[in-house]
Order: structure tokens, then C-alpha cells, then sequence
């Protein structure tokens, strides 16, 4: 479901949105790490629970730390508020529980 359902249907627009997601992601000036971490921050205001858990992932899985995604989510509280910081703890947390659980 989802973006594959939407590439499904328009195919030439769901592959360039994905080129272009990537080239905006690729290492920079600012590294990848950080700008998961930044889009965790958007996705966190935004209250978007797909792209928290989703960049939550990312960012660990391009080296942040456990400390790095929660202080993103501590500055996240300081500017959205308590749904921002309830919503932000949840859904890292959870990810985070799935990230480090030993593969199977």
C-alpha cells in the first residue's frame, strides 16, 4: 500500500519522486545521519507517524545514536509542545525497540 500502490499507478512519477527522495538524502555538506535526523524533526512537528518511524530507522541504520534521536526529539518537545514530544517518544522508542532486537 502506500507509495508502492501510488508508483503502481504512476510509475514515471513514482520513480522520480524516489530519485529525487535519494539525491536529497545522499551524504553533503550535511551528512546523510543528519538529515534523517532533521527529517525526524520535520516528520515529529508534522505528527506524520509513517515518516517518524521511518527516518527514526534511517537514522540509526546510518550511525546516529540512541542519544541523537532522542535529543532530536527533545528539541522537537522545546518547539511543537507536548503532542510533539508524546508522539515523537512513542514512535522512536518503538523503533528503537525494533532496531536493536536481535535478528533473526
Amino acid at each position: 500500500m502506500g507509495l508502492s500502490h501510488f508508483s503502481e499507478q504512476l510509475p514515471d512519477v513514482g520513480r522520480k519522486f524516489m530519485e529525487f527522495t535519494a539525491a536529497c538524502f545522499q551524504d553533503g555538506a550535511v551528512s546523510e545521519k543528519n538529515k534523517h535526523l532533521i527529517a525526524l524533526g520535520i516528520a515529529v512537528s508534522a505528527q506524520d507517524e509513517t515518516c517518524i518511524m521511518y527516518h527514526t530507522h534511517a537514522a540509526l541504520a546510518t550511525g546516529a545514536s540512541e542519544q541523537e534521536v532522542l535529543e532530536t526529539i527533545g528539541v522537537c518537545g522545546a518547539f511543537g509542545g507536548g503532542a510533539a514530544m508524546s508522539q515523537g517518544v512513542t514512535l522512536v522508542q518503538h523503533v528503537i525497540d525494533v532496531y536493536n532486537e536481535p535478528q533473526h
